[in-house]
């Protein structure tokens, strides 16, 4: 007798088969997996559950559920699973993000109850670099130091202001958002171009594991913009994420966003797929 679907939160036991089922694809699955990687499916380590979607016994997909909605490797099936139990559960995410057609499709079944959205963002390429940039990397883009946090950290409340629309200090004074800034840096994954004790260019690696790594909040100084800052910081980057963390260096990026997809492009970055974000 053929066993329906069941979706049910995942637990330390099936750490093993998720990650197998990450792996099926490291690069868009990539922020789920260094997740699990570094924290575990314990949902208080993880700040989040895991959502897995079996078929005759078997895990298939998955959806990340915390701060980010997060489908993964999900069809039609799991994503009317997912947003079944996303709907009794009600909305606890800042936003839905991953491959375009799931997140669209998910999104669209949920929205009559958890519009309205603040911004949808359908069309974002997903980008990959596996190999050494094509243009000579800036020499003054090196690993943030620790005691240099709040010299990053202003352009890091920038970057995000700018990208997300909203300011990451206005909930509890920044304390979260400084202290996600200093981890980045302690473990080596915050690279800057500072003169002057000033940020001109920065970058982060949110999301790291073995296959892949994910670059995070690029900003150039508004002032310096239109100088071949970002494709030489870009490019020193690349050259350290696959000296220290990972082979292959992936990003997404909105596609309306015509200068950074330019200077991604000069670096060497192809496009593999597309994403799309919901943003509450």
């Amino acid at each position: 007798m053929l066993r329906a679907p069941v979706v049910r939160t995942l637990d330390p036991s099936n750490r093993a088969e998720l990650l197998a089922l990450l792996d099926q694809d490291p690069v868009t699955d990539a922020f789920v997996a260094s997740r699990v990687q570094a924290a575990g499916l314990q949902p208080w380590r993880l700040g989040a559950e895991v959502w897995g979607f079996f078929e005759h016994g078997r895990l298939v997909s998955a959806c990340y559920a915390g701060a980010n909605l997060v489908p993964v490797q999900a069809g039609a099936v799991a994503l009317r699973a997912f947003a079944e139990r996303a709907l009794r559960q009600g909305r606890h995410c800042s936003s839905i993000v991953g491959p375009a057609d799931a997140v669209l499709d998910l999104w669209a079944q949920l929205e009559p109850a958890w519009r309205p959205a603040r911004e949808v963002r359908v069309s974002q390429p997903l980008m990959v670099l596996d190999g050494p940039p094509l243009v000579a990397p800036d020499p003054l883009v090196r690993p943030v130091r620790p005691g240099e946090v709040d010299v990053l950290l202003p352009a890091a409340v920038a970057m995000f202001t700018e990208e997300v629309g909203i300011s990451p200090l206005a909930s509890d004074g920044g304390a979260l958002y400084r202290a996600r800034v200093a981890e980045l840096v302690a473990a080596g994954r915050a690279l800057a171009r500072i003169v002057e004790g000033a940020v001109q260019f920065k970058a982060e690696f949110g999301s790291v594991t073995q296959r892949a790594c994910q670059v995070q909040g690029v900003w150039v100084q508004p002032e310096l913009r239109g100088r071949g800052l970002a494709v030489a910081g870009m490019a020193a980057a690349v050259s350290y994420a696959r000296a220290h963390l990972a082979p292959v260096v992936s990003l997404y990026v909105n596609e309306y966003n015509a200068p950074a997809l330019a200077a991604y492009r000069r670096v060497g970055f192809r496009q593999v797929g597309t994403f799309a974000t919901v943003l509450f």
